[in-house]
């Protein structure tokens, strides 16, 4: 029996150093420091039909290739302001992301709304 491809993906345990992004080269895309880069697409992307428990098991396995990477941050925000509707990006499912996402619109809808009776008292002043 044929063993998924991302079944024999050995993840180091002890993340990289992260590098600050004004250390980085500022002409080069994040994207070309992304430790993703080196690894299978298949690891952060479900096939069709996917079992719950695989896709479980490859998420996780994703996440720590995620969670070593020196661009996280940068990927993460990228997926969040596309958005992107599939994979693993930045450490988190598409499902996540999505939680999120409205979670920063909640956010959002709560400032604007405490802004207004203070713009409305500054107009009146």
């Amino acid at each position: 029996m044929l063993q998924p491809p991302h079944s024999s993906l050995q993840v180091a345990a002890v993340p990289a150093p992260r590098v600050p992004a004004r250390d980085r080269d500022q002409d080069a895309p994040w994207h070309t420091e992304a430790v993703c880069r080196r690894d299978e697409a298949g690891l952060f992307f479900a096939p069709s039909k996917e079992p719950t428990a695989a896709r479980l098991s490859r998420e996780e396995a994703a996440k720590r290739v995620c969670a070593r990477c020196p661009v996280m941050v940068e990927c993460r925000e990228h997926a969040l302001l596309q958005p992107e509707p599939y994979g693993v990006w930045g450490g988190l499912t598409a499902a996540e992301r999505r939680v999120v996402l409205a979670r920063r619109r909640r956010r959002d809808m709560e400032l604007k709304k405490a802004a207004r009776p203070e713009s409305r008292i500054a107009a009146a002043g």
